[in-house]
């Protein structure tokens, strides 16, 4: 349904663009395109249509094919962040709304760009990457995202690269101070929140040269509410018919209980006692999170005891998630500058950003895997999907529950101290030379207490419609009283992050006006990057015979509203509520279970692991140009070398933290070729080769095991580790682009790619036996996991197309002048290897996959206006549904999970009272859209019988001045 309004609206833009491009012509002269210079013709544009128009430009003159975004564009759109100002930008998708905002993005469908802030990589506390949503718009004075890359760009991000360009004082023609004021209301949450922004600059001439002095400074505050429903996963059930196996008690162990025949309705767990034969001594019944999960048509039927039986696919929970969360981002950039000369200039910046966030998370679980406490009528107790063997809704007698009141704190400060300086030598040299500090640390927190509840009789339809469930209780009245919950195990932990960088770069260049030859540049980078990870973990069983109501610490909190009445669902529950709690009481409480909990002034981290890794890498490259029929030819060609050189000492949490050194090397050779070719003046084509890397991030290289409980009480576990032996993903990258700017303000073009990708990093996972394990003795305890790692076992093709359209008409009638368009499509096309492993981990063959993240098609729209003092813009995004991810295997539904297709309408509007002071309103998500996912694999899965869970995407709305003086 999502095409049809996309053709609409593409098919009539593109006839208005093609029915005035004649005209258009004729009423405008072009830029030339060999040096992108305006005419003395050019008009002068201004607020929207300027920002759109500077994106044009930034494309038009840059040798790599790049998308832009400038200072009004990020100003202007109703966006809080970067990565939401990115989401209108050609071949970008987002994704991840949570929390009133979009926090993933990819370029093409690869997750992995490269983020740098004035062309500086940059990173949080132990990571590779930066959380682009963790800087504001309001400081951000361009944007590049780069599709293509040269030899002297950072080698790493399959992805591309973005980099986010902050304001410098010599800029501005003299003082300026400039600011924002916003209110943002979260409809979700019923909060307003500020968003304000000042900056201050001013430049002076001295006897000295010049000198210049910014501050920018930012503050945003989020109060916001995520809403999460979910169906459980699928297991195996008996049918009702009587067909199951005898058992003889010869078969079982003497621990096995009772000896008596699996019972109708029954859930099959992956092993069971009463199926142990001396063929199958661990008595298997039915093999977890195969790729496409059990067959799940009528009849199908599982061996047990040599016996074909019959099986029903059901939900074994429904799971409530309604988290109140807090965030805020300070963020400041000062820069002085000094232009001694108009050939020299220097500039010492800093800049920071911090995150403060704090989120409680009112967690209902309810179990509806039972069977012993079957209706009288049992086989009218359940309704199948037609031709499946899959339970759409049934009756379960007496199912267990439990909530889970959790609290979690997340801080981050990150620094970037950089001085650079640049020269011109002679009158055709450049060097320049730049020299950055980056110190960034993070640390969290997670204290949260589960309350159980006695059985209860639950009706539930696992998709009632839209892929939501709906479910009640026999005794509703239980789910808010607070007598009626036992005190459950506590959960305490927390990590602890630092990372820190120095790194010096120089660069020069010498250019020709004539001959071949145009230009050469050389450069050299030396990076010094040290990263440390630490963690703390403990936990207490339940308190025996307390419940909630008799809880000496804080105050139980009861949510409301849940799901907003868009599901038939229970909206409110009682649960334990840590942020009203003395910490230190708690576990002074919880030491009756278990004596060796500790307090906080005893809690202490232990390593993980820490990196220290030397990149050191040199370019060169040259750009020539000659006459092709009479049209300018520009190349580009350059080659770049990097060698990386790593130590890492990792610390085993289940060994007392023993320690581990492992030592690695690795160089390469990345050529890049870009040619540029400008068929007529407002014509061109380009073409590019590249190679880039994708270094692994520090925590997949951990061999130590970090493991989590039987919380589903599926029998085993479930753990993760790295592998110190991942070496580096490598893609050759070929872009062909066509452009045309057929008009001033206006332009069409098309790129279509090819990404061969070796090494791809995929999970592996295996099924170990870990015994006297780290984990709390609690009745999640166990000491079968499934653990998955990472390894370097797939190669992939990434291919697509994207098309762009951006159309100011010159042509149209009085208050009509001023409209305009812009938007962009990205098809894509992905395949990677995928290997198929047995349960000891042990690769047995491979199978087909589309890549993670990658939609196959997405785009966005945006009607803008802009004439005297109104401006405005209506933007929608659309995106494809696509594979998100890989479940662990653990069930018997399809591994792939999949995320339904995702958009946004948003609409801002700015009232310019005079040249200094604007009036927004903005609204962001206005249809009030959903994000959903569902399992699938190959041909195996859908939305509806196999949906999974559903998250409420907050609409908000803002209302703000701008001013500016200068």
């Amino acid at each position: 349904m999502a095409l049809k309004p996309f053709a609409f609206c593409t098919a009539s833009v593109f006839a208005l663009a093609l029915s005035g491009i004649a005209h258009a012509q004729e009423a405008a002269p072009q830029d030339a395109v060999g040096d992108g210079s305006a005419s003395a013709e050019d008009i002068i544009v201004t607020g929207v249509r300027a920002s759109i128009v500077g994106a044009i430009n930034a494309r038009k003159n840059n040798v790599q094919i790049v998308d832009s975004i400038v200072a009004e564009d990020v100003g202007k759109l109703p966006d809080n962040n970067v990565v939401e100002a990115l989401q209108r930008v050609t071949g970008i998708q987002v994704t991840d709304r949570a929390g009133g905002e979009a926090a993933t993005i990819t370029i093409r469908g690869l997750t992995d760009p490269l983020t740098t802030l004035n062309g500086r990589n940059i990173f949080t506390a132990a990571g590779t990457s930066f959380a682009l949503q963790d800087i504001s718009a309001n400081l951000v004075k361009k944007i590049d995202v780069y599709k293509t890359r040269s030899a002297d760009q950072i080698e790493t991000g399959l992805a591309g690269q973005i980099d986010v360009q902050t304001r410098r004082p010599l800029d501005f023609d003299g003082f300026t101070i400039s600011g924002l004021a916003r209110g943002v209301y979260s409809e979700l949450a019923d909060k307003a929140n500020p968003n304000v922004a000042l900056l201050v600059a001013n430049k002076w001439d001295t006897g000295i040269g010049e000198i210049g002095f910014l501050v920018n400074a930012s503050y945003t505050r989020a109060e916001y509410r995520n809403q999460n429903l979910q169906a459980g996963a699928m297991v195996p059930f008996l049918t009702t018919d009587g067909a199951r196996p005898a058992v003889t008690t010869s078969n079982m162990p003497g621990a096995c209980p009772g000896g008596a025949p699996f019972g109708a309705l029954e859930r099959l767990f992956t092993t069971d006692c009463r199926a142990v034969t001396a063929g199958n001594p661990q008595g298997n019944l039915w093999t977890p999170g195969l790729d496409a999960g059990l067959p799940a048509k009528a009849g199908s039927t599982l061996n047990i005891n040599g016996v074909e039986v019959p099986y029903y696919l059901s939900r074994d929970a429904v799971i409530a998630s309604d988290l109140y969360g807090k965030r805020t981002r300070p963020s400041v950039n000062a820069a002085l500058q000094w232009a001694p000369n108009e050939r020299s200039v220097y500039t010492a910046e800093v800049f920071y950003t911090g995150f403060r966030g704090k989120t409680y998370n009112s967690l209902n679980f309810s179990f509806v895997d039972w069977w012993g406490n079957l209706p009288a009528d049992a086989a009218n107790s359940f309704e199948l999907y037609d031709g499946t063997n899959i339970i759409k809704s049934r009756q379960v007698g007496q199912v267990a529950g439990f909530n889970s009141g959790d609290y979690s704190t997340n801080k981050t400060d990150s620094y970037v101290y950089a001085f650079n300086a640049k020269w011109d030598v002679a009158d055709r040299g450049k060097i320049v030379a730049d020299v950055a500090y980056q110190d960034s640390k993070n640390e969290t927190s997670f204290f949260a207490i589960r309350t159980d509840r006695a059985p209860l009789d639950i009706n539930v339809d696992f998709n009632a419609g839209g892929g939501l469930p709906s479910y009640n209780f026999a005794n509703q009245g239980v789910l808010t009283d607070a007598s009626a919950w036992t005190v459950g195990n506590l959960f305490d932990s927390g990590t602890r992050n630092t990372g820190s960088a120095l790194t010096v770069m120089l660069d020069g260049e010498y250019e020709w006006d004539e001959g071949f030859l145009r230009r050469i540049k050389a450069g050299f980078r030396y990076d010094d990057r040290k990263a440390d990870n630490y963690v703390r973990d403990q936990g207490a069983g339940g308190l025996p015979g307390v419940t909630l109501d008799q809880f000496s610490q804080g105050k139980p909190f009861t949510n409301s509203g849940f799901f907003d009445g868009r599901a038939d669902i229970p909206t409110s529950w009682v649960l334990a509520d840590p942020r009203s709690m003395d910490k230190d009481a708690v576990r002074t409480l919880y030491q009756s279970v278990n004596s060796g909990l500790l307090l906080s002034d005893q809690l202490t981290f232990g390593h993980v692991f820490g990196i220290g890794e030397i990149n050191t890498a040199a370019y060169i490259m040259a750009d020539g140009e000659i006459e092709l029929f009479g049209r300018p030819l520009q190349v580009q060609a350059g080659v770049r070398y990097v060698a990386i050189d790593t130590d890492y000492d990792y610390f085993d949490r289940g060994n007392g933290f023993a320690r581990t050194t492992v030592s690695t090397g690795s160089s390469k050779w990345l050529p890049s070729f870009t040619a540029r070719y400008g068929i007529t003046d407002n014509l061109r084509i380009r073409f590019n080769y590249g190679e880039t890397l994708r270094r692994p991030a520090f925590g997949d290289l951990n061999p130590n095991v970090s493991l989590t409980g039987d919380l589903s009480r599926i029998g085993f576990g479930s753990g993760s580790a790295g592998n110190a032996n991942l070496s580096a993903t490598h893609s050759k990258n070929i872009d062909i682009a066509v452009e045309w700017y057929f008009e001033r303000n206006s332009a069409i073009y098309a790129t279509a790619f090819r990404r061969e990708i070796s090494g791809l990093v995929v999970p592996l996972t295996a099924r170990e036996i870990i015994p006297n394990n780290y984990l709390p003795r609690n009745e999640t305890y166990t000491e079968i996991f499934n653990i998955t790692r990472p390894v370097n076992a797939s190669d992939g093709v990434l291919k697509g197309v994207e098309l762009g359209l951006t159309y100011f008409p010159t042509y149209l009638p009085g208050p009509l002048n001023g409209l305009g368009f812009t938007g962009s499509a990205t098809i894509l096309d992905s395949e990677q290897t995928i290997p198929v492993v047995d349960t000891n981990g042990a690769i047995t063959g491979s199978t087909k996959s589309a890549f993670f993240g990658v939609s196959k098609l997405s785009y966005n729209a945006t009607l803008a206006y802009d004439s005297g003092p109104i401006g405005a813009r209506l933007s929608y995004v659309w995106r494809k549904g696509f594979l998100q991810s890989n479940e662990g295997r653990s069930f018997a539904n399809p591994i792939g999970f999949w995320r339904a297709p995702e958009k946004s309408l948003d609409l801002q509007l700015t009232l310019n009272v005079n040249e200094d002071i604007g009036i927004t309103f903005d609204a962001v998500n206005l249809t009030k859209a959903k994000q959903q996912n569902y399992y699938k694999f190959g041909d195996v899965g859908n939305p509806q019988q196999f949906n999974s869970s559903t998250l409420l995407i907050d609409r908000t709305f803002a209302v703000g001045v701008r001013f500016k003086f200068d």
